[in-house]
């Protein structure tokens, strides 16, 4: 099992979507380990998002991703990282997939609503950055319904 960071960002918030987007990660079988809503701060903020310190789109995005409140979440499951990905679909919303997150909802690449961590690595970082008292341990009793 893998657990994944995954955040619906201002936009997705200002927009009413956070029980669209939650159903959509249940509704696969993921299981919600961790939860929050916060404004983040700026140093956050840069910290989450340091790997594109030096592109010119980054004060854009810490003044964005700071404007508001955000939604954190932690994921478990079986390939959550994967699995969260492909529901959250490439950051292009206009190409997007429908039946994706971004693909259904998204039409920019600034405004996309949310964020997936991409690799074991990112996701362990994200997590401790986010959710530094840790995540839940819980039993899903449904859990053997979404694996052989």
């Amino acid at each position: 099992m893998e657990t994944t960071y995954v955040m619906v960002k201002p936009d997705g918030v200002q927009r009413g979507l956070i029980g669209e987007i939650i159903g959509r990660f249940e509704q696969k079988g993921l299981k919600l380990v961790g939860l929050k809503a916060m404004v983040p701060s700026e140093e956050i903020a840069r910290a989450h998002y340091a790997v594109h310190a030096e592109r010119p789109f980054f004060p854009g995005l810490i003044k964005f991703v700071t404007s508001g409140p955000v939604v954190c979440m932690a994921w478990a499951g079986r390939d959550a990282i994967s699995v969260a990905r492909n529901l959250i679909g490439p950051t292009n919303g206009r190409e997007a997939p429908p039946g994706t997150i971004r693909g259904d909802y998204g039409m920019d690449i600034g405004y996309n609503m949310i964020h997936g961590s991409d690799a074991p690595e990112t996701a362990e970082f994200e997590l401790g950055l986010w959710f530094p008292e840790g995540v839940m341990e819980w039993d899903q009793t449904i859990s053997k319904w979404f694996y052989e």
